[in-house]
């Protein structure tokens, strides 16, 4: 970066000259002034050359809920409960504590497509940019008798990232995977301070990613169906007490007996359902596509048949959701193709 500031005022300076009159002088120091500035703050000209941190921008509502409605099948519950998280967070201009979501559901359900989304337009880049930090608890968090450690490496981390940047992501995967009593060491950064050591958390997202729970949902959604409701139906009053109970007291949930969960931290336990049928099948429309293909609807038909579902009776829900609809649709590639030839 040294080098391109360099670069650049070398650019802006005008060419010296042998005879260094008050007026060459003056111009040179000015240019070189200006020059540095450019480059020194958070300007349009740094910001072109390199990733800036978005201090004060408020997220725009309208193409994060077309994306949601576009990418993120059979999840209203998630959708709506992000988007008015999201906003009321967005444009408070002084929020009172981070923004903390957690994200609950089985695999393939979309919790990492959500998050992925919410991070995109927070930071562009998404998982890319500096600013927005995934936590994988089987990667970063390995060994039960280093907790003390993590929670140390952690703590500063966390610190450091949110001094450079007031509006920083954290994605916590695999909560369920979590070590007991690690995750508490961001309680601090959590509550209703001010400031930490001199350090403002407030504008920070941080967001729980985890399967613990997804029993407790499954069975919910499961008993609006035998009762003939529409899954639609399902309200978020009807699963987030359920969710708050059974991750804290399940062993294994990352949260087990969690201050965060005691002091009332998390602002949204947020449930993701299973997945039907008709819900892989625009999984596989929107894979076909992101790829290029036509959509054939005997394709969609044969790999959304192809996944496994439950309870063995009925046969209502995807036990992977969408996990694995790319895997299978590399399955039938041959097919695909010569069938998008053939329509081209």
């Amino acid at each position: 970066m040294k080098l391109l500031k360099a670069a650049v005022i070398f650019l802006l300076v005008p060419t010296l000259t042998p005879a260094f009159d008050p007026l060459s002088t003056t111009i040179v120091v000015g240019s070189a002034v200006v020059a540095w500035r450019l480059l020194s703050s958070e300007t349009w000209l740094k910001c072109h050359f390199q990733e800036c941190c978005k201090k004060n921008d408020t997220l725009n509502y309208r193409a994060l809920k077309a994306q949601l409605d576009d990418r993120l099948f059979g999840q209203h519950l998630a959708k709506d409960v992000v988007l008015k998280a999201v906003l009321g967070f967005s444009n408070n201009p002084s929020p009172k504590k981070p923004l903390m979501l957690s994200l609950h559901g089985w695999a393939g359900t979309g919790k990492n497509f959500l998050s992925q989304i919410l991070a995109e337009h927070v930071h562009p880049a998404g998982l890319r940019s500096k600013f927005v930090h995934l936590f994988l608890a089987t990667l970063h968090f390995p060994h039960h008798d280093q907790v003390k450690l993590y929670k140390e490496q952690l703590q500063n981390w966390i610190r450091g990232n949110v001094s450079a940047c007031p509006s920083s992501v954290f994605i916590f995967d695999e909560m369920d995977k979590m070590h007991p009593g690690v995750i508490d060491a961001i309680k601090p950064f959590l509550d209703y301070y001010e400031e930490v050591d001199g350090v403002s958390y407030r504008k920070a997202i941080f967001i729980f990613l985890s399967n613990a729970g997804g029993d407790l949902i499954n069975k919910a959604a499961l008993d609006f169906w035998t009762s003939g409701k529409r899954r639609e139906d399902i309200q978020l009053k009807d699963l987030e007490p359920l969710l708050s109970v059974g991750v804290f007291n399940n062993k294994n949930s990352g949260l087990w007996h969690s201050s965060i969960i005691d002091r009332n931290l998390i602002d949204y336990f947020v449930p993701f359902l299973p997945l039907e049928h008709r819900h892989v099948k625009m999984c596989v429309r929107a894979e076909m596509t992101a790829r290029g293909y036509v959509v054939d609807e005997d394709i969609v038909q044969a790999v959304a048949d192809e996944m496994t579902y439950f309870p063995k009776e009925q046969k209502i829900y995807s036990d992977k959701g969408c996990k694995t609809v790319q895997a299978k649709l590399d399955i039938h590639e041959d097919l695909v193709m010569r069938d998008t030839k053939a329509r081209v």
